[in-house]
């Protein structure tokens, strides 16, 4: 049977871990903050790689780069305040709308106005790409809904049921003839682009700011005042359930690429993430303002976060090397190749293969050579000349109780030798995980050396030591043992009470 080496027991870990899905969003680290021309009221990443990331602030949209976060391109073709920039799916084109009433459309690349659709009579807070491409919603606080044909820049649905200012609006995605909606008049509207109608209608107790269609299209989320609420159309726009965990009005929501986590960002200067399976909040993060709108980009790496202080923050995820080779495409090897004959030799098996394992030698420390040759007073001497951890020390005293060698390891010892016993005796006898064993040493060397007190004043002053501090750890807990009486004797007179 090969020896086992000393091993320093594990001290017990607290109750508190953390869970994946905390790991995960925890993930999202060294936020980068970028101070913006004013409030940055929306964020928007390009669904292409390298995704960079649309700002819409003061009269101006900013696209960054999606590799460096520099600042790539600006977009100043307006006469007011911006809103709403959008991509379109294919990243092309980018439109937004403004205060003064106009929607535009810009080429992606060239940052020139392709299209400017005039129909609205005041400021347009809403503008969304279609997923046809061709065909573009905005919404504004004239309260009506419109939209708009690109090839022929004219108005092919126009909708005015809303009797507020229409601050919020979505596509489903793959459906283009269905859109979504929500009001200052506490309803959120789901409208048939071919009925040219509203197809249902859901009352809200707070004026709606943001709504999101979900995957498949069954379920929209609406942010009205300090909630957010979940509504099943396919019963109707019956109330799932209502996620009430923010203290103030929540302004902006989105979805990750799964469409299984929803963010919402509130003025109460948080961003929660939910599950929408379970519609419970796995995690928070805090920001310095207040939140105005938030974006996560389409391979879940980056999270921009907008305020109304006018800087946006922008956090990158680190992606493990293993995320990196399941997202990359299958490279087709070239015969004759150096890769081609190397291929293979990372491969480490599957879970369930059997695995021949190699065994190691394995390097034992100098005390543990000197037990395994039944050296107990050397193995102590070892342990206690290298500046080893207290929990070491402990570890290798117990092993010669077990292995009832701790007399003759501190037996036939001069002064010199007995010195760093016993000063590690008195540095850690108080100790609550070590005092059982170290209580146990400085007896056996009472036995041992009592008698030999008066012949060594250094040996005798290092005791002297050890009982005074013996001694005040008594005290202390004698008053430890009577203010546990004291607070037993509160505890039942307040339940007798």
């Amino acid at each position: 049977m090969d020896y086992q080496p000393v091993g320093a027991g594990k001290t017990a870990r607290s109750a508190r871990r953390t869970l994946p899905e905390a790991a995960y969003w925890k993930k999202f680290q060294s936020p980068v903050l970028v101070k913006e021309y004013g409030m940055v009221t929306s964020l928007e990443f390009s669904p292409l790689k390298p995704h960079d990331l649309l700002v819409t602030a003061a009269m101006r949209l900013q696209v960054y780069n999606g590799r460096t976060s520099q600042l790539k391109k600006s977009i100043t073709r307006f006469a007011a305040q911006a809103r709403s920039g959008s991509f379109r799916p294919d990243g092309k084109l980018i439109v937004a709308g403004d205060d003064s009433n106009l929607v535009q459309v810009f080429d992606g690349a060239s940052r020139a106005v392709l299209r400017t659709f005039r129909g609205h009579r005041d400021p347009v807070h809403v503008t969304k790409f279609l997923p046809n491409n061709v065909h573009v919603l905005s919404a504004s606080d004239d309260k009506t809904v419109q939209i708009w044909d690109i090839p022929s820049q004219a108005a092919v649905n126009v909708f005015d049921d809303h009797t507020d200012y229409v601050r919020s609006g979505c596509a489903f995605a793959g459906n283009a003839n269905l859109v979504a909606t929500g009001s200052y008049d506490h309803t959120v509207r789901i409208w048939d682009v071919r009925a040219n109608r509203s197809v249902t209608t859901i009352s809200t107790d707070d004026p709606v700011e943001d709504v999101v269609a979900l995957a498949g299209g069954g379920v929209v989320a609406a942010a009205a005042g300090p909630n957010v609420h979940m509504f099943d159309l396919l019963m109707g726009g019956r109330t799932l359930t209502t996620l009430g965990n923010h203290e103030k009005t929540v302004t902006s929501l989105c979805l990750d690429s799964a469409g299984g986590r929803l963010l919402a960002g509130s003025l109460d200067h948080h961003v929660k993430i939910y599950n929408v399976q379970s519609f419970k909040m796995m995690f928070n993060m805090g920001y310095p303002a207040p939140v105005l709108s938030l974006a996560l980009s389409a391979d879940d790496t980056r999270l921009a976060v907008g305020m109304a202080s006018g800087v946006f923050s922008l956090r990158r995820r680190a992606v493990s090397a293993k995320e990196q080779a399941a997202a990359a495409p299958e490279r087709r090897l070239r015969a004759g190749t150096h890769a081609y004959f190397t291929r293979g030799s990372t491969y480490r098996g599957a879970d369930d293969d059997v695995r021949v394992e190699q065994r190691r030698k394995r390097n034992l420390a100098d005390y543990d050579q000197y037990l395994r040759k039944f050296e107990h007073s050397r193995a102590l001497d070892a342990v206690l000349a290298n500046n080893r951890t207290g929990l070491t020390v402990v570890a290798l005293l117990q092993e010669l109780v077990h292995r009832d060698g701790l007399v003759a390891a501190l037996a036939g010892r001069d002064e010199l030798s007995l010195d760093p016993i016993v000063r590690f005796v008195i540095k850690f006898v108080d100790h609550p995980r070590y005092a059982p064993v170290l209580i146990q040493v400085a007896e056996v060397l009472l036995d041992i050396y009592g008698d030999l007190l008066h012949q060594s004043a250094r040996l005798a002053e290092l005791l002297v030591r050890l009982r005074s501090k013996v001694r005040t750890e008594l005290r202390v807990q004698q008053d430890l043992s009577m203010l546990l009486g004291s607070m037993d004797m509160l505890m039942a007179a307040c339940k007798i009470g």
